[in-house]
């Protein structure tokens, strides 16, 4: 008799969500991959004991004096939320005994806490992306390949190391459109319900997923009006949206209020005003709107064309996407026109937002990190696009999609290995504009062939914080990263690299088999 494990690895949504595991799983290094993201943790860690959201030490560098003088994080709470299960569990496990004298980074909770987040968050991102792609009536296989595009060929793949919100909002999003568009199909409640509270929850985690809220909203109007739904018939719809997506948004919007005035004390305000009246204390030089002092046109023509944050070059994959989206547009299901529309204009509306802002492209990030999860979004429908209409398409089209596809991955893969800060601090002493990309890739060579010294890589900003020097100057993987600390003994570190490399060679094998089960023909979609 065949076992369960035989008839799984031949079910290819399940080598899917294997491939999506596998790839997390050999990415990470151990850290959370940002000062954000420890200070999230951080929050963390106080909603279950005695500790505070900010260490007084932290101030002024990071938190705000809020409600009892008391120093709080500005964070939204969302991935704070997301992190307590696997916080719970690594915290219990870090004081084992086994690790009583191990108290060097990368810790023991954060390896726990990055590893089984990301994971998490990777696989469930690969079932709900191939649901809506599913949805769109893309084939099975056309919807795999989308997957893994968005998977290996994104900024999806950089935030899959660095434990930004990115992900999780673009997880929530994508559930929020999947179960929108069943409730529009089927009628379903439970549909809308569950699709609103994905796009509620993200108002938890950054207030200006609003945006991405009324994306969902104005998807499911596009698909009626591109199906001719008007007059009585559309505004019943609109009605029984409201009915039940409203109350949903309103409930999180009021919990996220409510987390602020618990801070801050307003139930109006955001943290901006307070942010703006502290920073002008500690540096008196800072413009009277700050922090909205960036030139509405120097934040979108940097979104869209800086050599250090373009979106088109950190996601090549947008590039198709556009094109196809303009070539095939009349060729095009009512569903696809309307995510295509809906998504490029809540990729213009991020850039729009947050072109003013003084750290428009999110500070020290691998591209626009505000802008990222928005042209993955439209990415999403890139390598889908071109292989459904492979014959309407020039063969120049075709080749030229191959071409990106490929340059997509070479620079993804390229994002993850070293830890992002470095070329913000190269940058220092190499001044601005630089391409960050080309400075990564020659990072990449001299580092491998020892040469960082001779070809003036090694810069003094490098070296002004050890941790941060010891971080940037090892592959960002975590066997790499225990073996440079050398806090760690040399068996955990042996054993890590024979786990690290376990996988990685399974990555392929999983991958060489998800394949060959594409070429059998068409697989039945899931709906």
């Amino acid at each position: 008799m065949t076992s369960p494990l035989a008839r799984w690895l031949r079910e290819p949504l399940f080598l899917l969500c294997l491939t999506a595991g596998l790839l997390a799983f050999v990415v990470q290094s151990g850290e959370l991959g940002s000062a954000d993201t420890m200070h999230r943790l951080q929050t963390t860690h106080w909603l279950w004991t005695s500790q505070p959201q900010v260490f007084p030490i932290e101030y002024p560098e990071f938190g705000l004096h809020g409600r009892g003088g008391h120093i709080y994080s500005w964070y939204g709470i969302g991935q704070s939320l997301l992190m307590l299960p696997a916080d719970l569990v690594a915290t219990w496990i870090a004081h084992w005994h086994i690790f009583s004298e191990y108290e060097d980074d990368p810790a023991v909770r954060s390896i726990i806490v990055s590893y089984s987040t990301n994971i998490l968050v990777t696989v469930l991102t690969a079932l709900v992306a191939f649901r809506l792609l599913s949805q769109l009536r893309f084939s099975a296989n056309e919807a795999i390949a989308g997957v893994l595009a968005l998977l290996f060929c994104t900024t999806h793949l950089h935030y899959t190391q660095n434990m930004q919100e990115n992900n999780y909002i673009m997880l929530l999003t994508l559930v929020g459109f999947s179960f929108h568009y069943e409730w529009l199909r089927s009628d379903s409640v439970r549909a809308l319900f569950l699709g609103s509270t994905a796009l509620g929850l993200n108002l938890l985690t950054r207030v200006t997923t609003g945006l991405d809220l009324m994306a969902g909203g104005f998807f499911l109007l596009v698909v009626l009006w591109l199906e001719r739904v008007r007059g009585r018939a559309l505004w019943h719809r609109l009605l029984a949206y409201c009915k039940i997506a409203l109350p949903v948004y309103a409930f999180f919007a009021l919990a996220e209020r409510l987390y602020s005035f618990y801070r801050f004390g307003s139930l109006t305000q955001t943290y901006i005003p307070i942010f703006a009246r502290e920073q002008r204390l500690q540096d008196p030089t800072l413009p009277a709107n700050f922090p909205w002092s960036t030139p509405f046109h120097e934040g979108v023509l940097g979104a869209l064309f800086k050599p250090e944050k373009s979106i088109f070059l950190f996601d090549p994959l947008l590039v198709l996407a556009l094109v196809l989206l303009v070539l095939l547009w009349k060729r095009l299901s009512p569903e696809v026109r309307a995510y295509g529309v809906t998504a490029v204009l809540l990729l213009v509306g991020y850039i729009g937002f947050y072109a003013r802002y003084t750290y428009w492209a999110g500070d020290f990030a691998w591209g626009d990190r505000y802008v990222s999860t928005a042209a993955e979004m439209v990415a999403l429908i890139a390598v889908p696009l071109l292989l459904r209409h492979r014959a309407n398409l020039s063969p120049w089209v075709w080749r030229s999609g191959i071409v990106l596809l490929a340059a997509s991955l070479v620079v993804q893969i390229a994002s993850l290995a070293f830890w992002l800060p470095i070329e913000i601090y190269q940058m220092e002493t190499l001044g601005h504009p630089t391409f960050v990309i080309a400075l990564r890739f020659k990072n990449i060579v001299a580092f491998a062939l020892g040469k960082m010294d001779a070809w003036g890589l090694n810069t003094e900003e490098m070296t002004q914080d050890p941790w941060d020097y010891v971080h940037i100057t090892a592959w960002n993987f975590l066997p790499f990263l225990l073996r440079r600390v050398g806090a760690a003994p040399s068996w955990v570190v042996r054993t890590a690299f024979a786990i690290w490399g376990a996988a990685l060679a399974a990555l392929p094998a999983v991958l060489w088999r998800l394949y060959a089960h594409l070429l059998v023909g068409p697989l039945p979609s899931e709906d």
